[in-house]
């Protein structure tokens, strides 16, 4: 389903490119606004299966019995058992597991699950690491056809955020100075077959709000986005047609590359450009050039804003092509460091693991501040999980080019 809605938003792109007057609206909405839902409607089937799974295990009862059976081993890192919940529930998103820690008796337990929950691997990082990993990790079989690469990969770090989320929570059990006393009490309902209409109904209500809720954030910054990337100012841009004419009048380009090369030139000086290039010192050594470098600073709104980040950015710099896929944008894309593409399996490695570890949803933190009533929390957390997702990148990316 993902190549039919990705080639579905790339045609939709092209009829109205096609069909709807030549102007600055027509642009916004072949070049912003379509690309950038795109980059969120291509992960509904993933998303619909995750949450059909959490439903089914919280239907039948089993959830319960989780949280009974992990309850000692849970102790040993400072949280309860009753932490799990909000572990498991967090692969859905991390705002309504923060909520579910109230069930949390002890103060001391409930602070490292809320610290801690935003390491499991949410909904919102599945864009960013679908694309990347379809990008950078061959569609090969291993170990005698047992196991696809690209799925591993994605097993693994679903593993690496709940991996995260213990260790995270062993140190702060050691550092946090709050004395607790807790005992485990809990109600264990009945085993029974998930009931067909309720699954189906929270499968469809939870990826609404998914949807709804990033199209909204993705429909603002993909607008804010694209005025930011299609206007400029200075000689660079207003005669960009001129510069890059002479520039490459010997070569003998086509229509098509020649537009391609002024399309490329007006992106690298328009707003956006010396916006990205004011980062780019900073995101260079991770292997991102600055246009990575504006979609990982725009995504800390939320996560999931990558994708269609670069849909935007990619959709503006490609004017002059036929119908392309994000995809097929983002592989065209070339490093600016080591040559070759862009997205290579260190560059995209690293990108993975900042993504894993990184404390990107605005959303998130303002729920940890109401729950724990102080900014400090929400504050201490974002730049712990910041830091410690640059440095992993940075070592990653270092060892690995």
């Amino acid at each position: 389903p993902m190549d039919w809605i990705d080639g579905a938003f790339a045609s939709m792109s092209s009829w109205v490119n096609n069909v709807f007057p030549s102007g600055p609206l027509t642009d916004l909405l072949a070049e912003g606004i379509i690309p950038g839902l795109g980059g969120i409607v291509i992960f509904i089937p993933q998303i619909a299966f995750l949450f059909l799974f959490i439903a089914i295990l919280e239907e039948s009862g089993y959830m319960s019995r989780v949280v009974f059976l992990m309850d000692h081993i849970m102790k040993r890192f400072g949280l309860s058992g009753k932490s799990v919940v909000p572990l498991v529930s967090g692969t859905a998103c991390a705002i309504p597991a923060v909520m579910a820690t109230r069930n949390i008796e002890d103060w001391k337990e409930r602070l490292i699950t809320i610290l801690v929950v935003p390491f499991t691997t949410c909904s919102a990082r599945l864009p960013v690491y679908l694309i990347i990993i379809s990008l950078v990790i061959p569609d090969q079989r291993i170990l005698g056809g047992a196991f696809n690469m690209q799925g591993l990969t994605l097993m693994l770090l679903y593993l690496l955020g709940f991996a995260a989320a213990i260790f995270s929570a062993w140190v702060l059990n050691q550092i946090l100075p709050i004395n607790r006393k807790s005992f485990f009490v809990m109600e264990m309902p009945s085993y029974k077959l998930p009931m067909f209409k309720n699954v189906v109904i929270t499968v469809i209500e939870k990826t609404k709000s998914f949807v709804v809720g990033a199209g909204k954030i993705i429909m603002a910054i993909s607008v804010v986005l694209w005025i930011l990337a299609s206007y400029g100012a200075g000689e660079q841009f207003n005669n960009a047609d001129y510069i890059v004419r002479q520039q490459y009048k010997d070569q003998n380009l086509s229509v098509q590359e020649m537009d391609q090369k002024i399309a490329s030139h007006e992106l690298e000086y328009s707003f956006i450009g010396y916006m990205g290039k004011g980062i780019e010192p900073a995101v260079r050594p991770l292997g991102y050039d600055w246009k990575i470098g504006i979609a990982i600073v725009s995504s800390f709104a939320a996560r999931e804003v990558f994708v269609g980040t670069l849909a935007t950015i990619y959709s503006v710099e490609s004017d002059g092509e036929e119908e392309q896929t994000i995809k097929k944008r983002m592989a065209a894309e070339t490093n600016p460091i080591l040559g070759g593409p862009l997205f290579n399996f260190a560059s995209g490695i690293s990108l993975l693991l900042f993504y894993a570890f990184a404390m990107q949803c605005m959303s998130t933190l303002a729920i940890v501040k109401r729950e724990t009533n102080s900014w400090k929390w929400p504050a201490i957390q974002f730049f712990f999980m910041t830091a410690m997702a640059y440095f992993a990148a940075l070592g990653a990316f270092q060892i690995l080019k």
